[in-house]
């Protein structure tokens, strides 16, 4: 069989304009496989309706004839069809509670879920993912937050001048300022009260990665964290570089039990034997970026109590941003409180009262909590995020989804995601009948 494949115009909001396949994937997908699609129209898609047009694909409001559809982000519930193959971030595996309705109704629709997350290799690596642009994008925001926040407490620097990551339209754009600016640094310095000037890095992933892609075109020196704890301050020898540290989990927790050794694999499996020991570094740290994945079992990175106890100090204290890239609402950065959006990207979390005040000024730490990063870099991230997922794309038209699960010819990888089959929850994803159950 051939299966028609749709791609959903984003609705989620304004700043959505990725997709899931970009028209040069369609037109080559139409050329070598013969892959009907059908690409619902939008007004702020990065890629103009008539490039999927001129790439083989049909133009259409109305997708219900695609036996599977495409997208980004989740579909609005009343948007969901019986039967259908929906493929995109469901943010479900977890189980957030924010989209067990969505699940749910998947369910009662007896449609089947494929979750970008979960397609991953025999290693659990994931293979379609975001997270690079997050990385690239999330940095270029919290350098932003730091220039400004700099700036509100009468600092001049060449760091004021780092815009918004949407403002310089693409990546190469965005490249060429910020390595201005480092050169500026270089030349002219920075004031001796605020070095040395340390950004810290948590996670060593594609999130991490893009971070430090963006990061490194400073004049930034990598050290370890060790190092850090070292590192002397108010010296004029730091006034022209950055500090970089990127810290692992071994750098982050330690053992509950005295005397017993990380073990990373331990770390994984039974998380609640370790306990936080990151408030160490954080008096040394100008800046922290959360590049890591966290749940409920796993220790915070950053308590409220963490933050409180910096900022009730009797000197003000080295940080000013928290660069939240991960963004999970009171999770590894528990002053992480909301979650902003590109225009507005940047609030201070007031450890008095718990609250976020929105801008730069204030007592606290600056706090970016952008949750779709990925969006202020549509083309790049859209196009890197198409790569990956345009492979799966033919197992996906020639999949006969109707017969059981056990036989459904999907490659592995595509398989491990399949979260909702026939309507029910696949072997993997039983777990989340508890939440599902609470509808």
């Amino acid at each position: 069989m051939t299966n028609t494949i749709a791609i959903r115009r984003e609705d989620k909001n304004e700043w959505e304009r990725r997709v899931p396949l970009t028209p040069a994937h369609v037109a080559r997908l139409v050329q070598e496989h013969g892959i009907r699609f059908i690409v619902q129209p939008s007004p702020i898609r990065a890629f103009a309706d008539e490039d999927y047009a001129q790439a083989g694909a049909l133009l259409r409001e109305d997708i219900s004839e695609a036996d599977v559809v495409l997208a980004v982000k989740e579909i609005p519930v009343p948007l969901l069809q019986s039967g259908k193959t929906y493929v995109f971030f469901s943010h479900t595996i977890k189980g957030q509670p924010y989209n067990m309705p969505m699940l749910k109704r998947l369910m009662d629709l007896h449609c089947q879920l494929i979750d970008y997350e979960r397609v991953v290799d025999e290693n659990n690596r994931r293979l379609i993912f975001f997270g690079e642009h997050a990385g690239l994008a999330g940095m270029i925001e919290t350098l932003h937050a730091l220039g400004q926040r700099l700036q509100w407490e009468g600092y001049t620097t060449p760091l004021a001048e780092v815009r918004h990551a949407y403002e310089y339209g693409d990546l190469p754009t965005a490249q060429t300022a910020i390595r201005e600016v480092g050169r500026k640094i270089v030349e002219e310095g920075l004031p001796v009260e605020l070095t040395p000037l340390v950004v810290g890095i948590a996670g060593y992933g594609n999130v991490s990665r893009g971070a430090q892609a963006i990061l490194d075109l400073l004049p930034a020196r990598e050290i370890s964290p060790a190092e850090l704890l070292t590192l002397e301050h108010d010296d004029d020898q730091h006034r022209n570089i950055l500090y970089k540290v990127v810290f692992k989990e071994q750098d982050t927790v330690a053992p509950r039990e005295p005397g017993h050794p990380f073990d990373l694999q331990e770390f994984f499996r039974h998380p609640e034997r370790y306990q936080s020991r990151f408030a160490m570094y954080l008096p040394s740290l100008t800046v922290l970026v959360n590049c890591i994945y966290w749940d409920t079992p796993y220790p915070r990175l950053v308590t409220k109590e963490d933050a409180r106890l910096l900022f009730q100090a009797d000197t003000p204290p080295r940080l000013r941003v928290i660069g939240d890239i991960s963004c999970d609402i009171e999770g590894a950065i528990e002053p992480t409180i909301k979650a902003t959006s590109p225009d507005n990207p940047v609030y201070v979390w007031d450890p008095a009262t718990d609250s976020a005040v929105d801008g730069v000024a204030g007592l606290g730490p600056v706090i970016m909590a952008v949750d779709n990063l990925p969006c202020e870099l549509p083309v790049e991230a859209s196009t890197s995020f198409g790569d990956a997922l345009s492979p799966f794309v033919p197992a996906l038209a020639a999949c006969d989804f109707s017969v059981d699960f056990d036989l459904c010819q999907l490659p592995p990888e595509l398989k491990r995601a399949v979260i909702v089959y026939h309507g029910e929850l696949t072997p993997n994803y039983r777990y989340l009948e508890k939440f599902v159950a609470k509808q």
